[in-house]
């Protein structure tokens, strides 16, 4: 049994290193080894093997890789799955915990792979209009949270019009192509209203009506109600095809297990880096000001210990929206060049393993990148628990989970 780590090791040392197309081959055959997924994977990752100096035969050689990364693949899987638009992995944790194989993912944001890899020892495959539809494995499940810019409020809304927006139609071509059994699609709670439910309506219109998938009309989920200590709201589209016979499905329930930001709160005092500085903190009291005298409510809040926080989001306010009240630092020497001082009155932003906690990531989960990656890949993520929640839903309908 070989460790993951010590063959990564012999190629991304190689030159031509993050070629993440001949380590999405050479670590999805890894995956595969031995299962009939293989023969997807196999003849490419050893043409990338050749080329980087080392020999098929070694691979070939080794019986079982020892995955010694956060979240392994399961021995005996129940499923197979696809996680399209993966990002850092939010719908595998929740897929692989219910006990399904991943057989294919794919990304276009380079940093997100690399947190990917780190967590499942996967590189995901690149852009996915260039993925053949073809040389996808077959699968039983196919996951996507396909890009939601185009359709958030807080975005241009340009829709289909959108090339973001049109992103849905590759995955709908995946679907035409494989048949998965089920899929499960996330997106922004914008999607119901947009273009007036238009948008909406031609999603579900071309997944019944030209895919021949049963689809319950979609259903708008909240993070808080799935024990994560975020108010998230997120549109979920499920399907099963036609020949599992399934022309019933019901939504998960709210749990009445409720969080609040103090169970994810960080355990030990955090470094002065993530304090505001006192000119920063003096900015933000002006802007929260003159929004306040126009008669809106823009500007930073304040979460307390017992309430939850806002949605985690990318860009904008995103982290103001969700600063804390900390006292327990006892040196305030800036880590950073800031103006100012580090403030005294115990406001700092949550930390990247924070926002990983809201999002309903376990701690082994690993943060290998910079914060300011980190920030946005777990707010570009699906939470968790409310993903899982929905996944346990569609498992138990295809009853693999006997």
């Amino acid at each position: 049994m070989v460790p993951y780590s010590q063959l990564r090791i012999q190629w991304r040392t190689l030159p031509d290193k993050g070629n993440s197309s001949r380590e999405a081959y050479i670590t999805h055959y890894l995956h595969s080894k031995g299962t009939e997924h293989s023969r997807y994977f196999i003849k490419q990752a050893f043409e990338h093997l050749s080329e980087i100096g080392l020999q098929p035969k070694d691979i070939r050689k080794i019986r079982q890789v020892a995955w010694d990364v956060p979240f392994p693949p399961p021995a005996r899987p129940k499923f197979s799955f696809i996680d399209l638009f993966c990002g850092i992995g939010g719908f595998r944790v929740s897929f692989q915990s219910l006990g399904g194989k991943c057989v294919f993912s794919s990304d276009i944001n380079y940093h997100a792979k690399r947190t990917y890899e780190f967590n499942f020892g996967e590189v995901p495959f690149g852009d996915i209009t260039k993925v053949d539809e073809k040389e996808v494995p077959d699968h039983d499940v196919l996951l996507a949270g396909f890009p939601c810019q185009a359709f958030s409020i807080a975005g241009r809304r340009g829709g289909f019009e959108d090339d973001r927006g049109i992103m849905f139609f590759e995955v709908a071509r995946i679907i035409r192509e494989k048949q998965p059994k089920a899929i499960v699609l996330e997106n922004v709670k914008g999607l119901i209203s947009h273009n007036k439910g238009k948008t909406i309506k031609k999603i579900v219109n071309t997944l019944r009506n030209e895919l021949g998938y049963f689809v319950p009309d979609p259903k708008v989920l909240n993070a808080k109600d799935y024990g994560l200590a975020q108010n998230r709201e997120r549109v979920f589209i499920v399907g099963f095809h036609h020949d599992t016979g399934i022309k019933e499905f019901e939504y998960p329930k709210p749990l009445a297990d409720k969080k609040s930001f103090k169970d994810v709160k960080e355990d030990e005092p955090v470094s002065a880096k993530y304090y505001l500085s006192t000119s920063y903190l003096k900015s933000l009291k002006e802007h929260k000001e003159r929004h306040k005298n126009r008669g809106n409510g823009f500007g930073y809040e304040i979460i307390a210990d017992d309430s939850i926080a806002n949605a985690v989001v990318v860009g904008g306010m995103g982290r103001e929206r969700n600063l804390v009240l900390d006292y327990r630092l006892t040196d305030f020497t800036p880590i950073t060049n800031i103006k100012g001082e580090v403030n005294r009155e115990g406001i700092r932003k949550m930390t990247p393993r924070e926002w990983a906690r809201l999002q309903g990531f376990p701690d082994r989960f690993q943060i290998a990148v910079s914060d300011a990656q980190a920030y946005k890949q777990f707010g570009n993520s699906v939470a968790v628990n409310a993903v899982q929640a929905v996944g346990q839903k569609v498992i138990e309908k295809l009853e693999f989970s006997s």
